[in-house]
């Protein structure tokens, strides 16, 4: 008797997992939104700040928004949910400013020299329906980033990093607008 409890108890807890899990690869977003127009990112970073101690690792590299809107733009590309249009005409326009590029220190050496940076990328970001102009949903302060070392095994330029940080960033900006609002 207790082994067909068992049995029982056990091909129903079978079945209740089997039927409601459930993966797939199809997005979250509405059938009715098939294109998107990603406006070029503009650049707000503030390069004008007084500079101190704390603000000596604060650096900028030039045309960063435009690389930004090309790696977005490719994601979306590669993910295949949401097709990128050059068209403002799109079903969705995604708007977005770069506001914050900050390299910080993580790790020093014993002779105070920075060996691990991480590096962040900070957008504001907004998700237009363009057909009924109204705002999907707008987030603040969005970041993307990357950590990495200067020297050692594992070391990387200073320019793959900023690369690896862009794809991180374009990464989540694709995974926000295609799962579930």
């Amino acid at each position: 008797m207790r082994k067909r409890a068992l049995l029982l108890v056990t091909g129903y807890w079978l079945l209740v997992t089997l039927i409601g899990c459930g993966y797939t690869t199809r997005s979250m977003i509405s059938d009715k939104f098939r294109t998107i127009y990603i406006t070029p990112f503009i650049n707000k970073v503030d390069i004008t700040q007084e500079t101190d101690a704390a603000s000596k690792y604060k650096i900028y590299k030039a045309g960063l928004e435009t690389d930004i809107t090309k790696s977005v733009i490719n994601k979306f590309l590669f993910d295949g949910n949401v097709k990128p249009i050059k068209s403002e005409s799109a079903d969705l326009v995604l708007k977005a400013e770069l506001l914050e590029f900050r390299r910080d220190p993580l790790r020093y050496t014993e002779s105070d020299e920075v060996e691990e940076y991480r590096i962040n990328l900070v957008v504001n970001i907004s998700l237009w329906d363009n057909k009924e102009n109204k705002l999907i949903w707008e987030e603040k302060g969005f970041t993307g980033d990357t950590a990495y070392f200067t020297r050692g095994s594992t070391a990387k330029s200073e320019d793959t990093a900023i690369n690896d940080a862009i794809s991180d960033l374009a990464r989540r900006i694709i995974e926000r607008v295609v799962e579930q609002w």
